[in-house]
Formats: structure tokens, sequence, C-alpha cells
């Protein structure tokens, strides 16, 4: 738990991808940048995370994923205030992503950092069944060498979102966004508080 010095403005979930888990230093910098700007956060472990320390979740488990999700949102309703963000990083942002698309009153707004669009050399086997179903604003983080969606891949996938969505670009970096070389939390947290938080930065 990353909590504010005053009363929250806003309260964010965020999970890890899919080698990771809520430890992994971007999920510890986004924590802490959107705490010092007002945000209660949240950084969680998903359920195969939580059954084994390593190694890749399974197909057959995420709907159990998606479900520790949703429970997460649920609780930290009841913890603070302002609107909720959930969101995370590629395995774990699509899986909220999915939580959205399927119920959006889990959250008022999605952050999704280096979506995995489609597995790396696999251009045709796209994820974006549930993009049109996103009525939520969405923030979207991205690295232009990422092999799991180029800009323009990207950028097409983001188009079959009604909702809102904004692309923030991280110059420089590929899936994991660089965040000890580059501004990542800096940015990503200004994009958040200004899109989904309506509070713009200066």
């Amino acid at each position: 738990m990353h909590r504010p010095a005053g009363e929250p403005i806003a309260t964010a979930v965020l999970t890890h991808g899919a080698g990771g888990n809520h430890d992994g230093l971007l999920l510890r910098q986004l924590g802490a940048a959107l705490s010092a700007r007002g945000v209660l956060v949240a950084r969680i472990d998903l359920p195969y995370r939580q059954n084994r320390p390593k190694g890749p979740p399974s197909p057959s488990g995420s709907a159990r994923d998606r479900d520790g999700i949703a429970r997460a949102c649920a609780l930290l309703r009841e913890l603070g205030a302002g609107p909720l963000i959930v969101g995370g990083h590629s395995y774990g942002g699509r899986q909220a992503s999915m939580v959205v698309a399927d119920d959006a009153s889990v959250a008022d707004g999605l952050l999704l950092t280096s979506y995995p669009l489609h597995p790396p050399g696999k251009p045709d086997r796209l994820r974006v069944e549930h993009l049109p179903r996103i009525t939520r604003p969405v923030v979207v983080v991205h690295g232009p060498s990422d092999p799991f969606a180029t800009t323009d891949e990207l950028t097409a996938a983001v188009a079959l979102i009604p909702a809102p969505t904004t692309v923030v670009e991280i110059t420089g970096t590929g899936h994991d966004l660089r965040p000890d070389r580059k501004p990542t939390a800096e940015l990503t947290t200004a994009a958040v508080l200004s899109h989904l938080v309506g509070r713009p930065t200066d």
C-alpha cells in the first residue's frame, strides 16, 4: 500500500506482468509517484502468483486472476475516495482491461502499461476482442520497441476502444519501459492525474 499524506483524491489498484510480482520496480515507482500526488495505491499479486513464487500464469487460471482484480477493487473502494483506477503491466493490465470490459462498475479508469497486444512474432494473434466493450477512460503507456506491439499496431487497437484513450510513448524503451533510466513513472502519473482523475498537472 502507498498512502498519501492527506485525504486521497483517488484510489488505484495496480498489478504485475506474467513474470513478475507486486514488488517490480515499475509498480513500486508508480505507487510512490501516484501517492505523492494524493492517490491511495495498492500493488497486488495476482492469484496465480500468490499460489507460486515463480513461473508464468496458466491460461486456465486467467478467470481466477480477473476475479482477484475485481475483489481487490471492491476492497479499495471501501478504503479510498474519488475515482478508482485499475490496471497494471502487460498480463496484469490485460486482465484488468477484461474485468472493466465485462463490468464497468468495477473501476472508473484503466491504466495499461505495455499492453501485450499479441505474442512476440505473432501479430496475427491479436488480443482485441474485448476492447470495443471498454467504456471507461484509458491511459496506455507504450515503448516503441515493444515486441508485443508496434506503435502502429497499438494505435489501431486503441482506436477500437469507444471510451476516451490517451497513449503515452516512452521513447527509447521496449516492453519493460526502463523505469530505472526513463521518467516512466512521472509521465504515467501525469497522464493518470490528467486523464483519469481529472487533476491536470502543471
